[in-house]
């Protein structure tokens, strides 16, 4: 210790330190080191458990601290935060159009709930609700008045997207998006610091109400599984287990996940299988019971709320008369086919318009600007038709509906001397009349515009989910093909298509089944779903019947989607943004070795492992870790070093060991090495070495090591020949590989 040789080494790691085994922001956890990590707190806890009373009950509460995290994870989702974002973007919704005289904090149809003065024909209407052309003019009818309601639309839709736009940029940046793609990067191993905070949870809470409600093409149910994910990790920090786990932490997560799709729609078995199918990267027995505990509570507790206002916990309740015939399967695949195509555009836009907003001035120095116009362009072109100008929930209600003897929808505009030929409270298939052909002009319109506003505002700075838009844009096309084939049926029943189960006189085809189809059919092919899609659907609506149509286009919509471009819209925003995620769905078909993509290449300098480093050295490079080797000349691999690690043990030897001075030499082996006699004494840090890191040989076939890669999460993983190491190979290097045998940029990796 005095210098004066090498009697005995300073080892200060016999008690851990904190910051050792912790993780720099824009960093790959080491899935193998949490999970020993993992077990070997449960064994201790497990060993003293047989000890005494007191460690017996800590076992019991550790093992019960999942169930109860699980347990406030979907009481705070479902109540504080999915309740009241519904409640409070109907409320501004509806703000758009008037307010309610019996307190400004009404919705429309809370307001028009207690009059006795409705009338069946316009439910809608009633004296304590008034339009602000009302309120303002005092009346409601004429060209002044329309032109009053259309000005007062526009300048609440910009005041909400400004007030959006304006809170994620001054606040929380991170607030922004879908927030799926960096959750499911964050799922597998990703530290992006800040990203599920509480800063992030209350403007993302804040800023999707207010983005919903200005009438932008997007909707909430992305941004939802976000917010479930800031609940989870700030609630994490209760527990000691999950707080100090990025592993623990992260099956938290993908139970969160499931909690935000079941808040969402209101489907809980949907939400685990979305967690599980699209979102996870690591999903084991347990997480699969905790999800399906958690999304269970947390629809539960959106029960409860009754923020839909209809008693029901799905959020379009279907119920239609008339089963679906074999026949029919062949529009449903026809919209499959649409819902693929359709989902393989949209991603290429989008890509292409996202890249040109990242790329130039506009989306780093204006995208105030950019809010506000597309907010003006959307709010302008939405107000004179009736189909845009009403949120997306509501259209695809509206869409999903069955007309029945007692609708008063534009869209049930048939002759009214058909409805004798009806049965029960179902209408027969009967001629189209002048409203429907309004209707059907309007809803050919309102499918472009929201096609090409969706593209648009998919990626902007504000909270926007693509459930919603996707699922309107494919029941509109559902709709206008349903109407068709129900036009079709009812003035061809003789010919060979229809005869034999399609008679006159009888409901044979539904157009709200078509919407149904369409929307599952468009969703699928944006988001490339399949098992969860169909599982969500039929929770969405209660439609159980319906199962095959619903499959049957989905898959179809997968196929032809897949043959276009093999990424979905989460995928290639990862892709877009640089975030290091190997895919498992993507298949590495390349015959290169291990040695064609480590580093150094063949024709570079040998790698050079470390036998004993100083803490200057450590400090002047960048590496986030340090392969060690038996001695200079040999090379023969013995471990693996974090460089966060060594520099947090070098500070604490240095402020608390006497004796160690930043010129101490620190070194990796058991025994004593040999120093200079007047030198200080050297800093021995193998209790911080990876001692068994996982290697490949030189000739290991890229395609097993991408898959070492992705079934065990590793952050790199060391090259050797005949155990002398050769180089190292990263996550990043892989992805970097696989961008150039895609011909893509390989700098288009920004994080390591």
């Amino acid at each position: 210790m005095n210098g004066r040789g090498p009697s005995k080494l300073v080892d200060p790691l016999e008690d851990p330190l904190p910051g050792v085994g912790t993780y720099e922001d824009f960093n790959t956890i080491d899935w193998v080191r949490e999970k020993s990590k993992d077990r070997d707190r449960h064994r201790e806890i497990t060993n003293k458990s047989r000890q005494s009373t007191v460690a017996l009950l800590h076992s019991i509460s550790d093992a019960f601290s999942g169930w109860l995290l699980m347990l406030l994870v979907g009481l705070m989702s479902g109540s504080a935060l999915a309740g009241g974002i519904d409640i409070a973007s109907n409320w501004l919704t509806d703000m758009k159009g008037g307010v309610c005289l019996n307190g400004f904090w009404f919705n429309h149809e809370h307001c028009c709930w207690t009059s006795n003065e409705t009338t069946f024909q316009e439910r809608d209407q009633c004296p304590q609700w008034k339009s602000w052309a009302e309120l303002i003019t005092g009346t409601s009818e004429g060209a002044f008045a329309y032109i009053m309601n259309y000005l007062m639309y526009i300048f609440w839709a910009l005041l909400f997207a400004f007030l959006a736009v304006t809170l994620v940029r001054a606040f929380a940046p991170y607030a922004c998006g879908s927030g799926i793609p960096e959750i499911k990067t964050i799922l597998s191993g990703f530290i992006i610091r800040g990203y599920l905070g509480k800063w992030t949870l209350i403007i993302k809470t804040i800023t999707l109400v207010l983005a919903v409600s200005s009438g932008l093409s997007l909707g909430k149910e992305g941004p939802l599984v976000h917010v479930a994910c800031c609940c989870a990790n700030i609630l994490c920090h209760l527990f000691t287990k999950y707080r100090k786990n990025e592993v623990k932490r992260r099956e938290v997560l993908s139970a969160a996940a499931a909690v935000g799709v079941s808040v969402a729609f209101g489907a809980p078995i949907g939400g685990v299988l979305f967690s599980l199918e699209e979102v996870s990267y690591y999903f084991p027995l347990k997480t699969l019971w905790r999800s399906f505990f958690a999304a269970l509570v947390a629809a539960f507790t959106l029960r409860s709320i009754n923020p839909f206002g209809n008693s029901r916990l799905v959020l379009f309740y279907v119920e239609f008369h008339a089963p679906w015939h074999l026949v029919e399967l062949a529009p449903f695949v026809l919209l499959g086919i649409f819902g693929g195509l359709w989902g393989a555009l949209f991603i290429k836009a989008n890509i292409a318009w996202c890249r040109r907003r990242k790329t130039t001035r506009l989306g780093h120095y204006y995208p105030v600007i950019e809010g506000m116009v597309v907010a003006a362009l959307t709010a302008v072109l939405a107000y004179p038709n009736s189909y845009t100008r009403m949120s997306g929930a509501e259209l695809i209600s509206e869409l999903f509906n069955d007309c029945s003897l007692l609708d008063s929808s534009q869209l049930c505009g048939y002759p009214a001397n058909m409805s004798k030929t009806s049965v029960g409270n179902s209408l027969a298939d009967r001629p189209a009349g002048e409203g429907l052909y309004t209707a059907l002009w309007q809803l050919s319109l309102a499918l472009f515009f929201k096609m090409l506003m969706t593209v648009i505002t998919f990626g902007m700075k504000v909270p926007s989910g693509l459930f919603i838009p996707s699922m309107a844009i494919g029941a509109i096309a559902g709709r206008l093909l349903g109407v068709g084939m129900e036009q079709l049926a009812y003035y061809n029943h003789e010919s060979f298509i229809f005869k034999g189960w399609c008679s006159p006189g009888a409901d044979c085809i539904t157009p709200g089944l078509y919407a149904m189809v369409g929307a599952a059919a468009c969703l699928g092919g944006v988001t490339r779903m399949t098992v969860s899609l169909v599982v969500i659907m039929f929770e969405l609506t209660g439609g159980l019947e319906y199962i095959v149509p619903l499959m049957a286009a989905t898959m179809t919509s997968k196929w032809v989607a897949d043959a276009l471009g093999r990424e979905g819209i989460y995928e290639a925003h990862i892709r877009l943004n640089g975030y290091p995620f190997l895919e498992h769905k993507e298949e590495f078909e390349h015959s290169s070795l291990a040695v064609d993509v480590m580093r150094p290449r063949r024709s570079d300098p040998a790698l050079a492992g470390l036998y004993c480093i100083s803490q200057a050295l450590v400090e002047s490079t960048r590496y986030s870790g340090f392969p060690v080797v038996v001695s200079q000349e040999s090379q023969r691999l013995v471990g693996f070093v974090l460089r966060r690690d060594l520099l947090i043990s070098i500070e604490n030897a240095l402020q608390r060991q006497e004796g160690v001075v930043s010129a101490s030499r620190v070194v990796f082996t058991e025994h004593t090495p040999s120093q200079a006699p007047d030198g200080p004494p050297p800093l021995r840090l193998r209790g911080i070495m990876d001692l068994s890191p996982f290697t490949v040989t030189d000739h290991t076939p890229m395609d097993i090591t991408v898959d070492i890669f992705r079934k065990l999460g590793l952050r790199q993983c060391l090259v050797t020949h005949n155990g002398r190491l050769l180089g190292i190979i990263t996550k990043k290097d892989i992805l970097k590989h696989m961008a150039q045998i895609a011909n893509r940029d390989p700098d288009s990796i920004l994080f390591n």
